[in-house]
């Protein structure tokens, strides 16, 4: 026979397991609707590096053609190189969670 105590306890834990996985579903639910509303940003960025736009803007910024003032960050090539390969990252991590979890349940639903 189980302990009182011991079984207590346990469904204390497993309580706390689901408000965890609880929060952390609903944050990465969140998380992933704002990235889908950031896909035309992204291509539209994505397009614009590298482009004759892009090398003109860039050119001009390097001869100070440009207000001072202004936010730049764009005409950093590594700015936005480094974003594109967060975004590939992102994604090869998205797939690896996803072969994982659907390895896990394909041997929870086995149970």
């Amino acid at each position: 026979m189980i302990c009182k105590m011991e079984q207590i306890e346990r469904i204390k834990a497993m309580e706390r397991c689901l408000d965890r996985v609880s929060q952390a579903v609903m944050h990465f639910s969140a998380a992933l609707d704002e990235y889908v509303d950031a896909q035309d940003a992204l291509r539209q960025l994505s397009d614009y590096y590298g482009s004759d736009a892009w090398k003109h803007d860039f050119a001009d910024d390097s001869a100070g053609l440009l207000p001072p003032d202004l936010k730049r960050g764009v005409l950093s090539e590594d700015a936005v190189w480094n974003l594109l390969e967060d975004v590939r990252d992102l994604k090869e991590r998205m797939r690896n969670i996803a072969s994982d979890e659907a390895d896990a349940m394909d041997s929870f639903v086995a149970e």
